[in-house]
C-alpha cells in the first residue's frame, strides 16, 4: 500500500453524504496516505485524524450544473481547488466523488493534458473476478476519430502495465464482429493502425459479449458506447448476485446449500461491486485525477483513494508519456480532416 503520498480529495459530492465520506478518507490515512480535503471542517469531523488536513471551502459543484462552466466561474469550488492543489505541487493526485462532468473540467484545465494527446479519457476497471480488465472511453468522449481511438489503446496499455501490474496487456477495440473491416468507419481505420502499431499487443476487435470473458486486459471504445456498457455490466452484476441470494433463501434446503456457500458468494459479491475498484481514473493528463462513484460507501471513496496514491507511487503518468513517445501515439499519424481541424 503506498504511504507517504498526499492526495487532494473533493469534499463534497458523495451521495451517501459527508460521513461516509470522512469514514472513507479515516480508512485511506490508516494506511499511510495523506490527505488535503477540500470542504466543509465542521460536517466533515476530520480535524483531529492524523495525516489528514481540512482546506475549508462551502462551494461546490453539483451535477446539475453547467461543468465547464461552472468550473471556469468557481474559483474556490472543492474540485477546482483539489485540481489546483494537485497543479501546484501541494499533492500528487486528486480523487472527487461530486460531479463527473466538473471533476473532468476541472481536472483537464488545472492538470493540463499530455503533450500530444488529443482527448483525454475516461478508464475504469470491468466488474470482471479475478480480472484486470481495463475498459475505456466510458464518459469522456462521446464522439472520438480513429486517432483518438489509437491513442485511447496507448493509454490503456500503459495503465494497465503500469498501475493494475499486467506484463504486455492484450489490447482490443469493442466493435460488432471480429473481423478487420467490421463496426463504423472510426473503428476500421483505428483497426488497421493499431494493427501495424508497435509498442503494444493488439489483439483485433473484440465483441461485446467478450467483455465479461477477458479476451483481451484493455478494450477501447468511445465514450458512448463505453458508458453504455458499463452501466449494462453494473446493473447486471447487481442482479445476477441478489438473484442468487434471493435463491439462497427460497426454502430451507436452498438456505444451507447457501450457508455453505456464503463464504464464496460474499467473496464473489465484493468482486462485483463497483466500490471494490475505486473509480474510473481520466488518462492522458500531466496529473493524476479518480472519479469516484458518486453512490459510493466508505470503503469505495478508499479505494478510490488508494488507487490515485497507487498512481502516483508507480509514476503512472510519467510511464505514459514515456511509451506515447516511444510508439509515436503522442505525436499522432494524424488524418488530414484532424489536421485540418487542429485536433
Amino acid at each position: 500500500m503506498p504511504e507517504g503520498i498526499t492526495v487532494a480529495l473533493d469534499g463534497f459530492g458523495a451521495e451517501q453524504g459527508f460521513g461516509v465520506l470522512a469514514e472513507g478518507a479515516r480508512a485511506a490515512a490508516a494506511d499511510g496516505i495523506r490527505l488535503r480535503v477540500f470542504g466543509p471542517a465542521e460536517e466533515l469531523g476530520l480535524d483531529d485524524v492524523e495525516g489528514i488536513e481540512v482546506v475549508p471551502t462551502s462551494e461546490w459543484i453539483g451535477n446539475e450544473e453547467d461543468a465547464v462552466r461552472a468550473v471556469r466561474a468557481k474559483k474556490e469550488a472543492s474540485v477546482v481547488l483539489a485540481a489546483a492543489d494537485v497543479a501546484a505541487g501541494r499533492s500528487a493526485a486528486m480523487v472527487s466523488s461530486g460531479s463527473t462532468g466538473a471533476t473532468m473540467a476541472a481536472a483537464t484545465f488545472g492538470l493540463r493534458r499530455l503533450k500530444g494527446v488529443q482527448r483525454p479519457a475516461l478508464a475504469v476497471q470491468l466488474p470482471v473476478p479475478g480480472k484486470a480488465v481495463l475498459f475505456l472511453d466510458v464518459g469522456a468522449n462521446v464522439e472520438v476519430r480513429a486517432q483518438h481511438l489509437v491513442q485511447f489503446a496507448f493509454l490503456g496499455a500503459a495503465f494497465s502495465e503500469t498501475v493494475l501490474g499486467v506484463e504486455r496487456p492484450r489490447v482490443g477495440l469493442l466493435s460488432v464482429g471480429e473481423e478487420a473491416g467490421k463496426g463504423r468507419e472510426e473503428v476500421v481505420a483505428a483497426h488497421d493502425t493499431l494493427a501495424a502499431a508497435t509498442g503494444i499487443d493488439f489483439v483485433g476487435n473484440v465483441e461485446g459479449r467478450d467483455l465479461p470473458a477477458a479476451v483481451a486486459d484493455v478494450v477501447v471504445t468511445d465514450g458512448f458506447t463505453g458508458n453504455v456498457s458499463l452501466k449494462l455490466m453494473e446493473g447486471t452484476a447487481k442482479a445476477v448476485t441478489g438473484a442468487i441470494r434471493d435463491t439462497a433463501r427460497s426454502n430451507p434446503l436452498a438456505a444451507l446449500g447457501g450457508l455453505l456457500m456464503r463464504p464464496a458468494l460474499g467473496g464473489l459479491q465484493r468482486e462485483l461491486h463497483p466500490d471494490s475498484t475505486g473509480g474510473a481514473i481520466l488518462l492522458g493528463l500531466r496529473g493524476i485525477a479518480v472519479v469516484g462513484h458518486g453512490s459510493a460507501g466508505a470503503e469505495g471513496i478508499a479505494n478510490a483513494i488508494r488507487l490515485a496514491a497507487r498512481c502516483a507511487e508507480v509514476d503512472a503518468v510519467g510511464r505514459t508519456a514515456a511509451l506515447l513517445r516511444e510508439s509515436g501515439a503522442g505525436r499522432g499519424a494524424l488524418t488530414r480532416r484532424d489536421e485540418a481541424d487542429g485536433a
